[in-house]
């Protein structure tokens, strides 16, 4: 309808997405600070979904309830694709590892993350597209093969991509991107 309102918004490092210690900002009251957004729209609006702090990118923003469900419940699959630079040179297994799954945590709470597709770019850059998103995953899955993650951006959520969306600023989602 009319009065919901969706936006792509490219978070930068050092912004947290949601619940921010007393020194930190949160893309709420960014958007209320520096957006050129109307006041009551900054105000409606909410990150669906999480990006951790060091992590740049897409969150979707929007003041429609039904799609937080839709994008966030396990039972949908909606894929998201990451650009991730290492300090490392990636190991010649590292895709095949990757796009099989990793066992990431410890003891009671060590888990298999599920089959992702991986695309290398360079010796120290991949992409890799996930239907999940464990906490700190792509980070704790580079771990789990001895490479630490130097930059890691959000490019894609279903259909709808950061582009070149400059850091800290959004764009209306509509029409073709809306439609998924």
């Amino acid at each position: 309808t009319k009065d919901h309102a969706y936006y792509a918004y490219s978070k930068p490092v050092g912004i947290v997405t949601h619940s921010p210690d007393h020194h930190e900002m949160d893309i709420k009251q960014i958007l209320m600070k520096n957006s050129s957004l109307p006041p009551n729209i900054s105000k409606s609006l909410f990150p669906v979904g999480r990006l951790d702090k060091k992590s740049v990118g897409l969150i979707i923003l929007t003041n429609d309830g039904r799609v937080t469900d839709r994008l966030l419940n396990p039972n949908y699959v909606h894929d998201k694709e990451y650009v991730v630079t290492t300090v490392q040179e990636l190991p010649h297994f590292f895709k095949k590892h990757m796009e099989a799954g990793i066992k990431i945590g410890e003891g009671r709470d060590s888990y298999k993350t599920k089959p992702a597709k991986v695309e290398i770019i360079n010796p120290h850059t991949f992409s890799i597209t996930l239907t999940e998103g464990k906490r700190h995953q792509i980070r704790r899955m580079c771990e789990a093969l001895r490479v630490d993650v130097r930059e890691l951006k959000r490019v894609r959520v279903m259909n709808i991509r950061l582009g070149k969306l400059a850091p800290n600023t959004t764009r209306r989602i509509e029409g073709k991107e809306l439609a998924d």
